[in-house]
Order: C-alpha cells, then structure tokens, then sequence
C-alpha cells in the first residue's frame, strides 16, 4: 500500500470507514465485535487512547503447530484486527504511544503464534508517552486525594497534558537532531511542577535511541495512509477505545479518559472528514459497568450487583481491578446515541442475565420529582437523581448455544426490543458468550 501519494488513485466516493465506539463507560467487549468485523476488512485503525484500553480476543480454532486450538489474545495499545493475517493496523495520529509498550505487546502476541509485525504501522504524527508521564500519572492520583479518578496509571493523562499544552514528543521528533535536548527539557519541566523524583534521564535518551531504529519500519504518515486506503477501495474499520461517558467532553468530567472517544475522535484522531464515516456500531453490554470514581445512577450494591460481578467476570484487562456493576441505563444510552449517531447496536454479554428472575433498565432520571430532560454535566445532580427503571421478566435459561433471533427465549427477545425502540436504533447482534462464535445476529 502506498503511504504517501494520497492522489495516486482516482477518489472513490464510497469508500468508507465503519466505526465501532463504546456506548457506555468502556470495557464493553468492543474487541470481539472488531474481531467479527475484521475478517472482512483491510485496515483496522485506532484513533484516540493508549495502552490504558482492554480488548479480549478470544479464537476457538486459532492454528498452532499443534494444530487448532483456542487462543486468548489481551489487546491494550495495538489495533486488535490484527488476529485477522490479513488485516493491516494503523495507530493513528490521536493515539498516544508508550513505545516500550507497544513492543512488549507485539512480542506477546508473536509469542502466542500471531505474527503481525510487518502489517502494523503508527502515525509520525502520534504522540509519545514517556516513563516520567507515567510516574506523573501516580503522583497527580496522589494529589488528587480523595477525588481519585481511578487512572490505570499508564501516563496517558499527563501525555495528553503535554500534547494540549504543546510541550511534548510526537513520534517523529524521536529522530531529530535536537531529541536529546527537547527531551531534558520537558523532563526538568515535570520535575519543577511535582518535585524531584527518581528518574535517570540519560538512561531513557540512549533507551529511546535504540527504540526508534526499532520502531522505523513501523512509521507512516497516517493521513497519507489511511486515505490511501480510500483511494485503493480498501475496506476500513475504525476501533474506538474507551467509551462516550469516558469522553474528555462529553463524559462524566473529571472522571473521564484525556482523549476524545465520540465520532469526533475518529475524525481528529485519523484525519478523515465526516463524509467518510460509514456504519457507526455503538458497542452497549447488557447491563453497565464503569471502572474508578463517578457517580453511577444505576449501580447495584446489592446481591445483583455481586451477581453481575461473578457471572460476568468483570475484572479488568488492563487494570485487573473489580468493576462496578448496575442495571442498563437507556438514559445513559440515549445521550451517547445523540452524540455519537449510531446506525447499529451490538449487545454484549446477554448471557450474564441468563439466572436472574426479572431484569431492570433504568429509563428516566428525577429530581426533586422533576423528570430531567436529559444527561447533567452537573455531577452533583446526578449523584441525587432518583432513578426510574422498567422492569421486565427475565428468561431463566441457558442462551449460549443460541445464534439465530428466534433461538433466544421470548422474554430475552422482549429485552432486546425494549431497547430498540427506546434508542430508536435497531440492535444487529448480541453477545451471548465470551467465544467468536457466540453471537445472535438479527437483520437490520
């Protein structure tokens, strides 16, 4: 693929990029739809985010030496279409990237038979996460005491921090002629906001000397590539991470990730026009989950709460940390659908209700007896909402053999419907367990 003649080929006006977002506040299973959809495409791009994201992969006949076998694939800062051999991945411009990491990750991956080191590519443009944005992370946590945002601690904070304020690295200042002294310099700039830390400076110079002849072969001017692939006809998927209620703008500020995680990124993250945004899936689990501070209007602490803890295994990839759990909040939902426009809906993990005798959605907020008319950016607000919930019959049986809509029980149909005409947005799969079989699809 030519990655620097973006006018080498006539445009071709349908050509495409299908989007995939969180809908909620992440670890939705978006890396098992992207799994699906990448067997079918040609490029699979991030836009926004670091090695703070968690995607699973799970491959029931992945080929080995010893034949085929199932194979769990951990996805953090790579694009987790790579399990597809055919599928390029692109880090776009919007990703900030822990060089050390991303090598670690694609050694694991090679380690475990996916060999995809020459079919994966970062954008020049994309900036750099450091060690000492990483122990910033730590501190600034500290700082924030009680208020805790809950970070995973891998720097992107502070790496974004240093984009916004135009005082850090992006991928082709690593080979520079003046790296060394642009890097002391904004080393001594943390150093003067947090104080002295251990932290040896030229030791990480002649590290990331050595990691850029490493990481040469993976370099490109993402724009250039990524339209490329228009021009060529090329099928491309876009990988969100993190989720809207996580956004910079648009989540639950300040308990929200440093990036743009709506539609939004896509576009800034890529360098692509609306125009070229095609499907846009929102990813939505069957119930919700968040990872750190914030308030949760639907959260249950209770032994629903626990169920949907245990039954759904909901630890994080990244984090390992135990995550909140509650009902489904289709107020939730209809705010990031607003923003985000969805054209799809995949349900993920409806098998997780499989055991409950009857299920709840949360479907309006109230307060002091006034029903809102939308999400609050107030988080005062909405720590005191009074939450209204439908409650529905749960099905009570065991779903993970089904695969065709009217295998699933009646009322897990009923469930399933109940939030399509909420939303207005037709739901066209669902998640029914954790392997690349276990999906529902359901037309349009």
């Amino acid at each position: 693929m030519n990655t620097t003649d973006i006018s080498a080929k006539p445009d071709l006006a349908n050509a495409k990029a299908n989007v995939i977002l969180g809908a909620q506040w992440g670890d939705e299973g978006k890396g098992k739809l992207v799994d699906i959809l990448a067997h079918d495409v040609d490029v699979d791009a991030r836009c926004a985010g670091g090695n703070n994201a968690g995607h699973t992969i799970v491959v029931e006949d992945f080929p080995t030496a010893d034949g085929p076998k199932k194979q769990k694939f951990d996805f953090h800062l790579l694009p987790s279409g790579l399990v597809n051999e055919k599928c390029v991945g692109l880090i776009g411009n919007g990703v900030v990237v822990h060089v050390p990491s991303f090598f670690d990750e694609l050694q694991q991956l090679i380690n475990k038979g996916l060999n995809c080191a020459d079919r994966l590519f970062i954008s020049d443009r994309a900036q750099l996460v450091f060690d000492f944005h990483q122990t910033v992370d730590g501190l600034k946590e500290v700082e924030l005491g009680g208020s805790s945002i809950g970070t995973t601690k891998k720097g992107i904070g502070p790496a974004y921090s240093s984009k916004a304020s135009r005082s850090g690295l992006r991928i082709h200042h690593l080979y520079d002629d003046d790296f060394e002294h642009k890097f002391r310099k904004i080393v001594e700039g943390r150093f003067k906001r947090y104080g002295h830390f251990e932290y040896d400076t030229e030791a990480e110079i002649r590290r990331y000397k050595e990691l850029a002849n490493r990481l040469r072969p993976h370099i490109v001017d993402g724009v250039a590539f990524i339209h490329n692939a228009f021009k060529s006809n090329k099928k491309v998927l876009v990988e969100g991470a993190n989720a809207l209620m996580l956004d910079i703008d648009f989540g639950t500020y300040p308990f929200v990730t440093s990036s743009s995680t709506s539609i939004g990124g896509v576009c800034t993250g890529l360098g692509i026009p609306p125009g070229r945004v095609g499907e846009v899936y929102g990813v939505v689990k069957a119930y919700t989950t968040r990872v750190g501070g914030g308030p949760f209007p639907s959260e249950q602490l209770n032994d629903v709460g626990v169920h949907l803890q245990e039954v759904g295994a909901e630890y994080g990839v990244t984090t390992g940390r135990r995550r909140r759990t509650g009902w489904l909040d289709l107020v939730v939902m209809q705010y990031s659908n607003v923003i985000n426009g969805y054209t799809q809906i995949n349900i993920t993990k409806l098998d997780v209700l499989d055991q409950l005798k009857e299920v709840k959605i949360a479907v309006a907020y109230y307060l002091n007896g006034k029903k809102l008319d939308s999400f609050p950016a107030d988080l005062k607000l909405l720590e005191n909402v009074q939450v209204e919930y439908a409650t529905l019959s749960g099905w009570e049986s065991d779903i993970s053999k089904c695969r065709t809509w009217f295998d699933l029980p009646e009322n897990a149909r009923k469930y399933i419907e109940f939030i399509e005409q909420y939303l207005g947005v037709p739901v066209t799969s669902i998640g029914v367990g954790p392997g690349r079989s276990d999906m529902v699809l359901k037309e349009k």
